[in-house]
């Protein structure tokens, strides 16, 4: 994968969008929560149902493990799937308390916390990335539907490969950066939602230029 390019691409969103400041929490088991519940739904549906768990005083693993899994459900509702949800995030807070939560996770290394988090029931890569990226800082790229969206569009021809051969081989064109990988992944959604849709506005987009979808073609930059 090309390094320059990459790197024009967003140095291209960061002119357009600006900083992202992501992700949108207080604190980092907040960031796990909601990288749990956004699976398959809008932001502004797990604001609702954080806010939801902050109210009952459930924002907490051990609170979150004392309830019931129908209260956890209902709380959680506005998310969508919420008995498919609560499941989840209950496995996700059985294991962290389990490992010692934060104090004792903090200082597993990347690969071991990774593994970990994947063999946790409902916690998929892109999940797991979610929270390693912005709960536990390490440098590890997210790839959801966006980016496949997003370089597909620009040409890469392997933007539709398995999941870990495009995160690898993201992450060794542009080296091991925390700071740049949060700012990336959280521009690339962004433009994804406002300008490259599912029925992309091309002329609103500073990619145009460099974009194969939009001159029609297949080949790449990459």
């Amino acid at each position: 994968m090309n390094k320059q390019r990459l790197h024009e691409i967003f140095r291209s969103l960061y002119k357009t969008h600006g900083p992202q400041h992501w992700w949108p929490a207080r604190d980092r088991f907040e960031v796990m929560v909601g990288a749990v519940l956004t699976q398959n739904t809008a932001w502004v549906n797990v604001e609702r149902a954080i806010e939801a768990l902050e109210r009952a005083g459930a924002l907490d693993p051990h609170a979150i493990l004392d309830l019931s899994d129908a209260r956890l459900a209902r709380l959680i509702r506005p998310s969508g799937y919420f008995n498919v949800k609560a499941a989840r995030l209950k496995s996700l807070c059985r294991w962290y308390v389990a490992k010692g939560g934060w104090q004792k996770l903090r200082h597993w290394p990347t690969g071991r916390l990774r593994e970990a988090l994947l063999s946790v029931h409902g916690i998929g890569p892109e999940t797991a990335d979610d929270i390693i990226l912005y709960a536990f800082e390490r440098p590890v790229f997210v790839v959801d539907a966006y980016t496949r969206r997003l370089l597909g569009r620009l040409g890469h021809t392997r933007a539709q490969a398995p999941y870990d051969d495009l995160r690898t081989a993201i992450e060794t064109a542009l080296g091991p950066d925390t700071t740049l990988y949060n700012e990336y992944h959280a521009l690339i959604v962004t433009h994804a939602k406002h300008v490259c849709r599912p029925k992309p506005l091309c002329g609103q987009c500073e990619l145009k230029r460099g974009c194969a979808f939009q001159k029609g073609k297949g080949s790449s930059d990459f």
